[in-house]
């Protein structure tokens, strides 16, 4: 994707908010999700994050704030899931994106700045939910670094499986319960072998974990039958968001005999409210690069412009906050921290992966990418990993605790964000969810 004016570092926005240090929502992001104000019976409806405040776009459609294609893309934004808008494909995407934008330059003048002044909403007022009705949620396994990490623990011997580095594998979710950030989750119940024993019994999760990834959003779709192409990938894809796919480790490594995980990860997935589109990111694609000894894709998964610009190079961070840390008013502790550069597939892959047998991808269906793990223990993006399977405790300076799994109170709360010479900072906000004690 070509760089434009959006992504002009020096563009300032005349809502002082967009143009604070540090802020997630600079005018180049405008990030979308779904909103009303807290406490009301108002409908959901599309918004647009820009510094401390939100974009009501049902108000900036109704007062004909923007006109032409834009006009047609906010119009799809009004209800209370953005399936529509999705399905609308890039060129709407960015016709709204960049009549936002001018909007919202420093200097800009007329109706239609004022219409958009007075649709904002403070973010503080707000409450979120998942942005789209997600038909399906698919998610992968694509860190090289996480598979070796994982393997060591459970199969020392032989960690990594034949197919990882011929394929993105995947999963089929459970799209039910994927829940926006903020909404807590009861810790589950289910079977577990535990070590030595001749028979499973069934309890509580005793090994509860995080795992660190990112979703991305589809937006039109496929015919069933029909695969989507390498090339054409990034095409379907409207933009990316945090996602924590909650994992009862316990529970899914007994299940996992023969078939994939399934009541180990179908009883939540966090997401966070925002999704940063595609174009947003355009300034922070890096090279996809295999190494030479390893195999290289096979020709469905391998093209130029993939080869070229396939990474996209997010700054992740995984933060604990207990419930010691609440009462006491302390901060949370980081866990670790890595970046989404280091996936060993890209998401143009995994789309043209989940399509090629003919699978009919739909607008809204949400995929995640697999825990992002970097090279170093320190990056792990699971506590699985961290605590290299329980057997090592992990501190929590702040408090004085330390963890080998999580505990009921915990909250997990995951930051994601973008920064490099000569480009704007721009955010995802946060994904957070906190476990509640077991009901069974």
């Amino acid at each position: 994707m070509e760089l434009n004016h959006t992504h002009d570092p020096a563009a300032h926005s005349w809502l002082e908010s967009a143009n604070a240090a540090g802020t997630d929502f600079p005018i180049q992001n405008l990030p979308f999700g779904v909103f009303r104000r807290q406490g009301s019976s108002e409908a959901f409806r599309g918004g647009v994050a820009i510094g401390d405040q939100v974009i009501d776009l049902a108000a900036v459609a109704r007062d004909n704030a923007v006109s032409g294609p834009a006009a047609q893309a906010v119009n799809a934004c009004t209800g209370d899931a953005l399936n529509d808008f999705l399905a609308l494909g890039p060129a709407a995407w960015r016709a709204l994106r960049h009549a936002l934008f001018d909007l919202l330059k420093a200097g800009a003048s007329g109706p239609g700045v004022n219409a958009l002044r007075a649709s904002l909403v403070p973010l503080a007022e707000v409450e979120m939910r998942v942005p789209t009705r997600i038909g399906d949620y698919t998610d992968f396994y694509t860190s090289i670094h996480h598979a070796l990490n994982v393997g060591r623990v459970f199969r020392p011997e032989d960690p990594l499986t034949p197919n990882f580095q011929w394929l993105p594998i995947a999963y089929h979710g459970r799209a039910s319960s994927v829940v926006v950030s903020g909404t807590p989750f009861r810790r589950p119940m289910g079977q577990a072998m535990p070590p030595g024993a001749k028979a499973p019994v069934y309890g509580a999760c005793r090994r509860l974990d995080f795992e660190l990834e990112m979703g991305f959003y589809i937006g039109p779709g496929n015919a069933m039958g029909e695969p989507i192409p390498l090339a054409e990938a990034e095409d379907h894809i409207f933009g990316m968001c945090l996602l924590n796919d909650w994992s009862a480790r316990d529970h899914q490594f007994w299940e996992m005999n023969p078939l994939g995980p399934f009541l180990g990860k179908n009883f939540c997935t966090t997401v966070s409210p925002w999704i940063v589109t595609l174009e947003a990111l355009a300034p922070y694609r890096l090279p996809f690069e295999r190494p030479a000894a390893d195999p290289q894709p096979l020709a469905y998964l391998e093209g130029e412009a993939n080869r070229r610009q396939g990474v996209i190079d997010v700054q992740l961070e995984v933060q604990l906050e207990s419930r010691q840390h609440r009462e006491r008013g302390i901060a949370p502790d980081r866990l670790s921290a890595t970046s989404f550069r280091h996936q060993y597939w890209t998401i143009a892959q995994m789309v043209a992966q989940h399509s090629v047998g003919g699978c009919n991808l739909q607008p809204g269906d949400l995929l995640g990418t697999g825990t992002i793990s970097g090279p170093t223990q320190p990056e792990a993006g699971a506590i699985v990993e961290l605590s290299v399977g329980g057997s090592r405790s992990i501190p929590l300076p702040g408090t004085g605790e330390a963890r080998t799994f999580l505990e009921d109170g915990d909250a997990i709360i995951l930051r994601g964000w973008c920064e490099k010479p000569g480009a704007a900072r721009i955010g995802f906000g946060e994904s957070r969810g906190e476990v509640l004690p077991a009901v069974g």
